[in-house]
């Protein structure tokens, strides 16, 4: 049998309707989205199935609703007897990686989640902050523009996507100001993001201190499979480790590269996208051509990922 990663996406792979198919033919998927709806206290349900889009998008409600997603992916494929020996979730996908991994319940999981959100989203007044997307510009050439933008602002970078993709965050005008250094150094393109608050930089400070609470009130336990986590890039499986993982990547990068690379090292032979989107297939072939990302997010999945997988 292929030894087998399931990735977890984060925010930004929303959708209105997604998972619904996984909600309407699985009876533990339903009985998930009702576990969410029930411990949120409003219908998740409902606003991911029906939307408006404008609304689902709202940081404190695409958290949860991409963690449920995740989750019911990840059911479907555990009750069809398929398991992962690693697991990795970018940023908030962290999160769903945990709970498939035994670490978290559900429950406790989507209501941090919604914290989380929440508090990212209040640390920075709304048109301070921004993040870019800036592509074909190598790391450590992004690292000393970076160095040298601030003006006694804060940028920095946020996630190390593919050797291709680097995104940056921090103050609006610092971001633009490292963005057209950038261009100068030769970067393809820089893309501002449309998001509501520029994570994983110093800015997310606040956050960091607000959701600690959060994380030492969540009940943890040893994982089942080791986590590759997103602030160092470590093999983490105990429960004190995973929560400072995701207590310390609040401020700090995601190191998705070296996250991808040491699964690579680890033996991993098969990685399994499983919730909402493409996002972390399409990075994994920019990081390593050699190695192919199945998906599943939906029930129209199942059949192409029965055909293509390894092992039984």
């Amino acid at each position: 049998m292929a030894v087998t990663a399931f990735l977890f996406p984060g925010q930004g792979s929303q959708t209105v309707g997604m998972a619904r198919s996984l909600f309407e033919g699985f009876a533990p998927a339903r009985a998930l989205f009702e576990e969410a709806d029930e411990a949120l206290g409003f219908s998740l349900s409902s606003l991911m199935f029906e939307g408006p889009m404008e609304t689902l998008t709202l940081t404190e409600h695409t958290q949860p609703a991409i963690l449920t997603a995740s989750v019911a992916a990840f059911r479907f494929l555990e009750a069809q007897g398929i398991r992962p020996q690693f697991v990795a979730g970018h940023s908030l996908g962290e999160y769903s990686a945990v709970v498939a991994a035994g670490g978290l319940s559900f429950a406790d999981a989507v209501r941090t989640v919604r914290n989380r959100g929440r508090y990212m989203q209040e640390a920075v007044p709304a048109g301070v902050g921004a993040m870019a997307a800036i592509l074909k510009l190598p790391i450590d050439r992004i690292e000393e523009i970076c160095a040298a933008a601030p003006q006694g602002e804060v940028v920095s970078v946020a996630n190390e996507n593919s050797p291709d993709q680097t995104v940056i965050a921090g103050h609006r005008a610092a971001v633009e100001r490292a963005g057209e250094l950038a261009k100068a150094a030769g970067a393809k393109r820089v893309v501002m993001l449309p998001v509501s608050a520029p994570f994983h930089c110093a800015l997310m400070d606040p956050a960091q201190a607000r959701l600690q609470q959060d994380l030492h009130a969540a009940k943890f336990t040893d994982l089942s499979v080791p986590l590759v986590n997103n602030w160092d890039a470590a093999l983490v499986q105990t429960a004190d480790a995973v929560r400072e993982g995701l207590f310390q990547q609040v401020p700090n990068r995601v190191r998705w590269v070296e996250s991808m690379f040491r699964l690579v090292d680890e033996g991993v032979e098969q990685f399994i996208e499983v919730g909402p989107g493409a996002v972390l297939s399409g990075l994994l072939r920019n990081i390593d051509a050699a190695r192919k990302c199945l998906r599943f997010g939906e029930a129209a999945d199942w059949e192409k990922l029965q055909a293509e997988r390894s092992g039984p």
